[in-house]
């Protein structure tokens, strides 16, 4: 058999690693990189896809030990806690991409501060979660995507396990807003009226700055279960 390739053995060859490296694309996009529109807009990476820079644990100089970066994403392997921004956030536009493992649960908090035992008693949480896999997903208002424990999304749009789900949170002032998978699943007023009184009915009553802070850190929780994370980025407002 000869040993020189022919024309259509070369282009197969050719198709074959083109197709590798674009394995690690999203559309035409490279993974965990921004284009050039992007940064003229203000974009900045929170995630290199390679390491822990830029992140740390809650009260802590370091990355937990439980978070690393595998194969292009930042991924909880084992217990080490939440993990947090080394930056601070106000207004900003986040993006990121999730998935989780049957009956898992996660969450991302934003404003986030440090003067109590954990970072869910002063930021707000966009729920990460297995709707059909774990009890919290039989209550609308602990369901993926809903801010947690005190706005439902207004329906489930989450992909099945296995496939990464597309994450956009807003928060300029006192507005917030949710969107997964191109849906807008809620909105709301920090320190409104009805958000007050959604505080008082719930768990974080008993935490007085609880969603008062006006910037702090982004954090991915810990909450036992293998995530994945993906494209995270943000974009001061």
């Amino acid at each position: 058999m000869s040993r020189v390739l022919s024309a259509g053995a070369r282009f197969v060859m050719v198709w074959a690693i083109a197709a590798l490296a674009s394995a690690w694309t999203t559309g035409a996009q490279t993974l965990n990189t921004l284009t050039d529109e992007e940064k003229a807009a203000g974009w900045k990476l929170l995630f290199d896809g390679q390491s822990t820079a830029g992140w740390r644990g809650f009260k802590s100089e370091m990355a937990p030990d439980g978070w690393t970066a595998v194969d292009g994403l930042l991924t909880r392997v084992g217990r080490g806690g939440d993990l947090l921004t080394i930056e601070e956030f106000g207004d900003f536009e986040l993006r990121l991409d999730w998935k989780i493992e049957k009956g898992g649960n996660s969450g991302i908090f934003y404003r986030g501060v440090e003067d109590s035992e954990a970072i869910y008693w002063s930021a707000p949480e966009m729920q990460i979660l297995d709707n059909g896999g774990h009890r919290d997903g039989k209550n609308s208002a602990t369901s993926a995507g809903s801010n947690y424990a005190l706005h439902a999304p207004v329906r489930d749009v989450t992909k099945p396990i296995g496939e990464w789900n597309e994450v956009r949170i807003v928060a300029k002032g006192a507005h917030v807003e949710h969107w997964m998978n191109g849906v807008k699943l809620l909105e709301y007023e920090l320190w409104s009226p009805e958000w007050e009184a959604l505080v008082k009915a719930s768990k974080f009553k008993e935490h007085p700055g609880y969603g008062r802070a006006k910037k702090g850190h982004i954090g991915l929780q810990d909450h036992g279960n293998p995530i994945w994370f993906r494209n995270i980025k943000i974009r001061p407002l």
